[in-house]
């Protein structure tokens, strides 16, 4: 079986290639991340790129794959229904990524969400019904790009100055995909440039991470998502949820009500959410329509395999029948190593410093993101309040000896900057 990979990083294959059971699998690059996310997108030009590679070929692939967000995201089931491949609906996947329709797609079957509104990029305000503190955000971003927390007219002036000069490097090309795909009326007037407020949410979050196949839905994870104190940026992502088994069921319960609504089949996704542990109460954030990547080794140190296991299977068109807890570690963890402060940055750790930290702790990887020469407020897909260093992968026990773990690692790492 040859399986293309859509954007295909070198990390990402390795881990696709040394999955139980896909030894004899080939796994083929098509195009690269930095073609597809890096400036003005055109999504006709990616389309005809990845047909002449697919197409120069000497014999046809057996399915199309994706790790990423837009536009590879929607390019997957574009080019898998130009072959004849499984992969979920586009209509479906465009109702996850359009920010405003999944709010209207959610509300039919769920009450676990915040109140939102579009605003108006020309005269700026609230809309009815929404208080601040809330969020503004462009119906159609990319890791938290553009996504501003607002507090006052005066901070939502200010987001929706930045949103209304940034909104056409997505907003442009994700209007090509919505006029593939037959719009109710509603989302046909708004289009692809236009900007959501959202009521902000509080409390914990946690995310759950499933796939359906024919029509089935299955989640197979929870997963929680902790932030830095006071902050909106993610420290780590961690598995299996430490959350009570009630709450868990919960965020199950949600997940599946709304993808089942939505009409997503054959492929991955993730549900975001903010929760009270207490409680039990839970409130929606955001559905992904594709798989998550980046927890991939998370599954592969509990599980014993990565969750890229899924996502393979079901573009195959098969039963991804996952194993759960055969893997060497209880509990693991994507730490985000961050600096909230920009600089240009002068000193990273070198290739044997990584080396040696990983080798005297058993069960770390690390990932510096930051080149030397790079101001990290040019960094591609970060946040708007925080820049990565370094993405830090843990495997351990228990979260005490995770914790341990990460605060030896980055405690060992030598980063120094010129503001």
């Amino acid at each position: 079986m040859t399986i293309a990979v859509l954007g295909a990083d070198e990390g990402n294959l390795e881990l696709l290639r040394g999955m139980p059971g896909h030894e004899r699998q080939t796994f083929v690059p098509v195009l690269t991340p930095a073609e597809m996310q890096q400036g003005e997108v055109s999504i006709p030009d990616l389309v005809d790129r990845a047909v002449g590679e697919l197409d120069a070929r000497t014999a046809p692939v057996d399915a199309i794959v994706g790790f990423w967000d837009f536009p590879i995201s929607t390019l997957v089931p574009l080019l898998a229904r130009r072959y004849g491949l499984h992969a979920a609906p586009l209509e479906a996947v465009v109702k996850c990524e359009h920010k405003y329709w999944s709010r209207l797609e959610q509300q039919q079957v769920i009450d676990e969400y915040p109140r939102f509104g579009l605003v108006d990029l020309d005269e700026p305000r609230l809309p009815d019904g929404v208080r601040y503190p809330g969020w503004l955000k462009p119906v159609k971003s990319y890791s938290s790009e553009l996504a501003f927390h607002v507090r006052d007219d005066e901070q939502l002036a200010a987001a929706v100055a930045e949103i209304r000069e940034g909104i056409g490097r997505l907003g442009r090309p994700f209007e090509w995909i919505l006029d593939q795909v037959d719009l109710p009326p509603e989302i046909a007037e708004v289009g692809g440039q236009a900007c959501l407020a959202e009521e902000a949410l509080s409390g914990a979050r946690a995310a759950t991470e499933g796939y359906v196949r024919d029509g089935e839905v299955v989640v197979y994870g929870v997963l929680d998502s902790i932030t830095y104190p006071q902050r909106s940026s993610f420290l780590r992502h961690q598995y299996p949820s430490q959350l009570p088994d009630r709450v868990q069921k919960r965020l199950v319960q949600v997940s599946e009500r709304v993808i089942d609504r939505i009409g997503l089949n054959w492929t991955t996704f993730s549900v975001e959410f903010f929760l009270d542990p207490t409680s039990g109460d839970v409130s929606l954030l955001e559905i992904n329509p594709r798989h998550s990547q980046s927890h991939a080794e998370l599954f592969a140190h509990v599980d014993g395999i990565a969750n890229h296991h899924a996502m393979v299977q079901l573009a195959l068109g098969r039963d991804p029948e996952l194993r759960r807890g055969k893997g060497p570690y209880g509990i693991a963890a994507k730490w985000y190593h961050r600096r909230f402060d920009d600089g240009v940055l002068r000193r990273a750790p070198s290739p044997e410093e990584i080396a040696r930290i990983e080798r005297d702790i058993p069960g770390v990887r690390l990932s510096p993101v930051p080149e030397v020469g790079q101001r990290l407020s040019e960094l591609p897909a970060q946040d708007s309040y925080s820049y990565e260093l370094t993405d830090v992968i843990v495997g351990a026990r228990d979260e005490r000896e995770l914790v341990d773990k990460y605060e030896r690692a980055v405690g060992a790492l030598t980063y120094e900057f010129d503001d």
